[in-house]
């Protein structure tokens, strides 16, 4: 649960040879907060010395707009006109442009460590990360090579056989990609304090079901296009045309039997379908087509007691499957998805192939990165805590993170008041409520124990296919020995230097990575309403998400439990409907609604993030109203601040991808729609009935 789409997920189970190069994103859970009214001001922690604050840069704004019937358009017109898309870019916002600033920062520290004496001796985090990005950058090299670095990978592939498949399955789970299925250590939710093994449904190449199963003249073009990429990648690989063209055929016969038994993106955000633990001798009976056993020997791991089965009707699925395929069909598939989880790490030829289809056909985009932001997304997703403690040392002021230490907990004192003062709630509810809240842990900044990476080698002889499959088989082996270990709690799940922030349940935590603790989210030079109103909201919504439709089955230690009586969560139920309907009912595309019940959670976080923020910087101004500056009222400039964030340009085919695979709402919607269920936003700006922000009080949803 994160603030921001994040494709970029740092967590080792998740890496494979492609998620190596889409590790560096923002993420955005939830959470509220209210300070006390003696609470120092943001301002008063961070500088002292410098009592005048900047408010709104005006430039953000569009005056033509008319605020009363489209805020959005009015706070941030002014920064999309200023901040037009470029070819690289499917979307380009505030976020985007943090992101960018961080990968300028990263690239800078990371070209720079070639003149540190470090970089000339083995083993060393400089020389790893040094050797790796200059590989990355030596476009001579890799187009000389080609695919020659995917022929053992291929040729392992093609030996799968039915007696011999778990054994090939663990070698590709482990460290290429998640053929038939995907499996990970992580948290048990019925005992959070303990790892378990769990085994889940695999991806799709277009990454979403419907692209599969609803039948439009969109979906047959991407179908077509992705047929046609298929074919390309293995041809690039040396495979003849008319076995390519047989394996395209395998493919999609085969990922559209997996979509049609794949969890929809609403049922995947119910933690109970999920949860289903059961003994390895139980997993063995019920899905007898797959060797378990063999599996975890071929991962080089104890076979585990028990497992939990996140989608029980796709393994069930996945049992009847595997007897009714050929030799062929398996071989095939295995070979594409060998090929398929490497395009990034090869020549120019499979890259290119990758953004034609991925990038430009389905997102919009008219041009590939530059190689340098291509190359230093390897190393920064290689060896993250190790370039997150350069970027911390150079770029995150400790005072930033004692003030942040403060807002936090000026934040949970708000959230607190908000659950006391809850009409629909019971004290019953209220009072497991605040032990949760209480339980919160909270990471700011960086970790206090860094990652050691020295079980990574990096040899400048071996091909860059080859050192990131050898390092993301470290990270994928790093996390399955987890298995029947305490979870580590000081672990992070993001880098430093990730632009993002998240709230995960099972250890009820917090987290707010340095790289997002700057401006505009947190600037020391702004003014505290616009504080409150950036990074308060921020902290607001990743505690709100343990409150949220998902988060809120998780108890205070992070089990899936029904802490709730039957009567609150009816209550709740009925008011997130709403917030569900609210959402649906807007048209992002011509004929394309919104999802609302795929975003509820961000929907909910993102509301109490705002009204939480907002209790707190009230109690921080106590009895002071607190004055106009250029204009604006602190009120006008606390949610200015909040929609600037969201200011972004995206194309149409982005648009329609999102809508689809992201549980997040665009960012118009996270302000128009979130803002039109809060009665002092109206009060800012004198919003009133017959325009068109506004939404009569008896529609308004309020939840936290």
């Amino acid at each position: 649960m994160n603030i921001e789409q994040n494709n970029n997920s740092n967590t080792s189970d998740n890496m494979n040879l492609r998620n190596l190069l889409m590790m560096s994103a923002v993420a955005f859970p939830m959470m509220i907060f209210s300070a006390s009214p003696d609470a120092p001001s943001i301002g008063h922690q961070c500088c002292p010395d410098k009592p005048s604050r900047h408010g709104i840069n005006r430039d953000n704004l569009d005056p033509q707009a008319n605020l009363k019937d489209d805020f959005y358009e009015y706070a941030c017109g002014g920064w999309m006109k200023n901040n037009p898309i470029t070819d690289e870019y499917a979307r380009y916002g505030m976020f985007d442009l943090l992101r960018e600033n961080a990968r300028t920062q990263l690239n800078e520290l990371i070209v720079n460590l070639k003149e540190n004496p470090d970089a000339k001796v083995k083993g060393t985090n400089a020389q790893k990360v040094s050797d790796i990005y200059e590989m990355g950058m030596d476009s001579v090299r890799l187009n000389k090579e080609g695919a020659a670095p995917l022929k053992p990978f291929i040729a392992k592939a093609q030996s799968a056989t039915k007696k011999n498949l778990a054994e090939i399955l663990a070698w590709e789970h482990n460290g290429i990609g998640a053929s038939f299925f995907s499996s990970g250590v992580g948290a048990d939710v019925n005992d959070a304090n303990m790892n378990i093994m769990h085994i889940g449904e695999t991806g799709l190449g277009l990454g979403d079901r419907d692209y599969y199963l609803e039948d439009t003249e969109e979906n047959r073009k991407f179908i077509d296009a992705y047929t046609k990429y298929i074919k390309e990648i293995c041809t690039l690989a040396g495979i003849k045309k008319k076995d390519a063209e047989r394996i395209a055929k395998n493919v999609l016969k085969l990922e559209k039997g997996i979509a049609e038994h794949k969890m929809t993106r609403e049922m995947r955000r119910n933690p109970h379908l999920r949860n289903n633990v059961m003994s390895i001798e139980e997993l063995c009976e019920k899905y007898p087509n797959i060797d378990w056993k063999a599996y975890f020997e071929g991962l080089d791991i104890p076979v585990p007691e028990k497992v939990n089965v996140g989608s029980v009707g796709y393994i069930e699925y996945l049992n009847s499957l595997i007897p009714t395929l050929t030799e062929q069909e398996i071989r095939d598939y295995l070979t594409y998805e060998v090929i398929a989880e490497s395009t990034q790490v090869l020549s120019d030829d499979f890259v290119n192939a990758d953004f034609e289809m991925f990038s430009k056909t389905l997102s919009g985009k008219k041009e590939q990165e530059p190689r340098w932001k291509r190359a230093m997304a390897i190393p920064n997703s290689m060896f993250g805590e190790a370039i997150g403690q350069l970027y911390v040392e150079k770029y995150f002021p400790e005072e930033n993170k004692k003030a942040m230490k403060k807002l936090v907990e000026n934040l949970r004192i708000a959230l607190g008041q908000h659950i006391d003062n809850l009409s629909w709630m019971s004290d019953e509810t209220k009072q497991k409520a605040r032990e949760k809240l209480a339980g919160f842990t909270v990471k700011i900044g960086y970790p206090d124990k860094w990652k050691d990476y020295s079980g990574i080698n990096i040899d400048p002889s071996k091909s860059y296919m080859e050192n990131c499959y050898e390092a993301s088989k470290w990270f994928k082996h790093d996390n399955y020995k987890k298995v029947g270990t305490p979870v580590d709690k000081d672990e992070w799940l993001m880098t430093p230097q990730t632009v993002n922030a998240y709230y995960m349940p099972t250890t009820n935590e917090i987290c707010f990575p340095a790289a997002i603790l700057q401006a505009p989210y947190f600037d020391v030079t702004a003014d505290d309403a616009m504080n409150y109103g950036a990074i308060g909201v921020v902290i607001g919504h990743e505690m709100t998400h343990g409150f949220d439709d998902s988060g809120r089955k998780y108890n205070k230690e992070g089990n899936l439990e029904d802490w709730w009586t039957e009567e609150d969560a009816a209550k709740f139920t009925k008011l997130a409907d709403g917030l569900v309907e609210q959402f649906n009912a807007v048209e992002v595309l011509p004929g394309v609604n919104a999802n609302g019940r795929f975003t509820l959670g961000e929907n909910i976080a993102d509301q109490g993030g705002l009204r939480v923020a907002l209790t707190a910087y009230l109690n921080s101004l106590g009895e002071s109203e607190g004055e106009v500056i250029d204009g604006l009222t602190p009120l006008q400039r606390f949610y200015l601040a909040y929609a600037n964030l969201w200011a972004t340009n995206i194309r149409d085919e982005e648009i329609a991808r999102l809508t689809k695979a992201d549980s997040h709402s665009l960012g118009r919607n996270r302000v128009n729609v979130s803002l039109r269920n809060i009665q002092p936003f109206f009060e800012a700006f004198g919003i009133k009935e017959g325009d068109k922000m506004y939404r009569p009080e008896e529609e308004r949803i309020i939840i936290w």
